[in-house]
């Protein structure tokens, strides 16, 4: 057996799943040093754009996280949909703060 092809069967795990190499993981931090800089460029012209641009590019870049650095992408379904919901009440209690702040 080749050192390659070991090395693919350990990194397979129990359940025969392959994980990425380290490009993946190169590539997905170079695209979140990115939107980290589009979000200091955002902030450059005001706290308007500095305020959308952290609601819009701040949970891609969790997601991200999320999804590759914390091997979300690999998990069961069931665990996915609890990360969901949990994400999405969180995003209600975040909805419901802002609407109070909004409205006083």
């Amino acid at each position: 057996m080749s050192e390659h092809s070991l090395a693919s069967s350990e990194h397979a795990g129990e359940h025969g799943v392959e994980h990425p190499g380290y490009g993946t993981f190169v590539k997905v931090w170079l695209a979140l040093v990115v939107l980290t800089g589009l979000l200091v460029l955002m902030s450059h012209f005001g706290q308007s754009f500095a305020v959308w641009g952290l609601l819009i590019l701040t949970p891609i870049k969790a997601g991200l996280v999320f999804y590759f650095f914390m091997h979300l992408k690999y998990e069961g379904a069931l665990l996915k949909g609890v990360v969901l919901v949990t994400l999405g009440t969180l995003l209600i209690f975040f909805a419901l703060l802002f609407s109070d702040v909004a409205f006083r």
